[in-house]
């Protein structure tokens, strides 16, 4: 008798045909049902697994003329070497929805050249939704290197690590960093920060030829405290600080500078440079992030921006 797990696999595979059939090769539901020998009603739930167990992944190939002009617009605005702009459903409530694809597929040109490279991998929910979006690839030739740890104070991890699922799909090698997102003093920070390993680490950092990081809020919505890496007494004192983003757990005001003191004299992560020395790409959209996008792009800690139309619209309206 097969066993449940074998009869979950061979529904998947055939998911993943029905699924290549439609969204790759073009067929109707009655063809991929005549091909696969199903009912045309199974065809289409064959479709609907494929998708919602994400076998699938839709990339579009058409150039919006609307976020063409956005991207444009936003290049010239604040001097970027890259900017993206995905189309915005307004129904949706998602923080990543067309931005991941869009990092995705420029991380994949990264990855794509043949000279080794190295690129710099940030964290959080963003970052962890592009590696989801990321296509399996052997990538041997280049390296992957964490800019932030992924502990929290109490010795429990973050439940969107990046590098290490990121490298699993592209077959990279990768440099995690193993610190705290921030210690438990600005002493203990030197401490860690001064050992050989993360020396060396820090090294790497300095050689990314590109970096992909997200750009969080600070105040409302902060992620590092929804996650656990702040407290509601932390946070409060950051906005009350002028802080109005982060980025790899960096604090930063309403003009893109760093905070003095507070939580950004315990991160432990790689330093945040102002400006930017090398290429640094910000994923990010949203209402909720809209002053810590701005104030990144004028603070000139990113000098490349992917996010959604209604997100460059409102950085353009002023």
């Amino acid at each position: 008798m097969a066993k449940m797990g074998d009869n979950e696999n061979a529904r998947l595979d055939e998911a993943a045909r029905a699924g290549w059939l439609y969204y790759v090769a073009g067929n109707t539901q009655d063809e991929i049902a005549r091909k696969l020998g199903v009912s045309r009603q199974s065809a289409q739930r064959l479709v609907s697994l494929a998708m919602s167990e994400r076998l699938i992944k839709v990339r579009l190939d058409h150039p919006i003329a609307r976020c063409m002009e956005l991207a444009a617009a936003l290049r010239q605005r604040y001097d970027l070497f890259l900017c993206e702009v995905a189309p915005s459903d307004p129904a949706s409530t998602s923080t990543t929805l067309g931005i991941a694809q869009l990092a995705a597929a420029e991380m994949e040109r990264w990855l794509r050249r043949p000279d080794p490279v190295v690129i710099g991998i940030g964290t959080g929910r963003t970052m962890r939704a592009v590696a989801d979006q990321m296509p399996a690839m052997q990538c041997p030739q280049h390296r992957l290197v964490a800019l932030v740890g992924i502990g929290k104070a109490d010795g429990s991890a973050s439940f969107y690590d990046v590098i290490i699922r990121l490298s699993d799909t592209v077959r990279a090698p990768h440099y995690p960093m193993p610190l705290p997102v921030y210690a438990r003093s600005a002493e203990e920070r030197a401490l860690l920060t001064n050992l050989p390993s993360t020396r060396s680490l820090m090294a790497l950092v300095d050689q990314a030829d590109v970096s992909f990081v997200g750009v969080g809020s600070i105040g409302e919505g902060s992620a590092l405290f929804k996650d656990g890496f702040i407290t509601a007494e932390e946070n409060e004192a950051l906005r009350k600080a002028g802080a109005v983003g982060e980025i790899t757990a960096w604090s930063f005001d309403s003009q893109g500078r760093l905070i003095q003191g507070l939580l950004n004299e315990r991160c432990a992560g790689a330093p945040l440079r102002q400006p930017a020395k090398r290429a640094m790409i910000g994923v990010a959209m949203g209402p909720t992030r809209r002053a810590a996008i701005r104030a990144a792009l004028t603070g000139r800690l990113i000098t490349g921006l992917i996010t959604d139309e209604a997100t460059a619209e409102h950085l353009l309206r002023r």
